[in-house]
């Protein structure tokens, strides 16, 4: 990992959300689906069937719901965003460790979060998994002027609001698509995945994030 070549109190640890910091599929993200094709279907007047095959094509494509939306039919992605992740009851959703926020406090230099999700919810997360205090910043869809990851801008917005060289970065993400981003930037990287395999954009692959301290360790050595 390039990250490690620096010393530790000048690397940054840039981390997504939803199924790296805790698991959102259990509870969350299918309350998350239900609410998107409500949506689609007040605004388009679809079935369910319809509202479900548009929201995974959006998805699929560009990242998020919202981006196809706003891409393809101009629409409000305050509003989008707003009607699509309510949860007057999110405490008892989040299925997080226990033992994240000792981990997080053992990552010694600048901590992160950069999600495709919004302000609102990002914060409610973090303060129902106990771990907020740990973060010198938030990074949102709303930060990014609404163009998610893995597009380039949002990353662009993050490391000029902290005047970052890349090489200094690690991203810690679930997802992919993300990680190949941060690589052609120059940052490391580090899945969160339960897979075995071995990925060429992955510098690190980790279970849970409560592994993360005691492999950079091994690995700075």
């Amino acid at each position: 990992m390039r990250i490690t070549k620096y010393p530790p109190s000048r690397r940054v640890w840039i981390f997504d959300l939803d199924n790296t910091l805790h698991d959102a599929r259990p509870h969350i993200f299918p309350s998350m689906r239900e609410q998107m094709n409500a949506y689609l279907r007040r605004r388009f007047e679809l079935d369910e069937d319809g509202a479900n095959s548009m929201r995974r094509f959006f998805w699929e494509r560009y990242g998020t719901t919202m981006r196809g939306l706003v891409r393809h039919h101009g629409e409000d992605p305050k509003k989008f965003i707003r009607e699509t992740h309510q949860f007057p009851e999110l405490g008892p959703m989040v299925i997080g460790d226990n033992t994240l926020g000792h981990a997080l406090a053992r990552l010694e230099g600048k901590r992160l979060v950069f999600s495709n999700a919004p302000r609102h919810y990002v914060e409610e997360v973090l303060r129902a998994l106990g771990v907020a205090r740990w973060f010198d910043a938030v990074y949102t869809i709303e930060s990014t002027r609404y163009r998610p990851k893995p597009a380039v801008q949002g990353f662009r917005v993050l490391l000029r609001a902290h005047n970052l060289d890349p090489h200094r970065c690690a991203l810690v993400d679930d997802m992919p698509e993300n990680l190949q981003a941060a690589k052609r930037l120059g940052m490391s990287t580090v899945w969160v995945s339960g897979e075995a395999r071995r990925m060429p954009f992955a510098d690190l692959r980790v279970k849970s994030v409560t592994e993360l301290p005691r492999l950079v360790f091994r690995h700075s050595r």
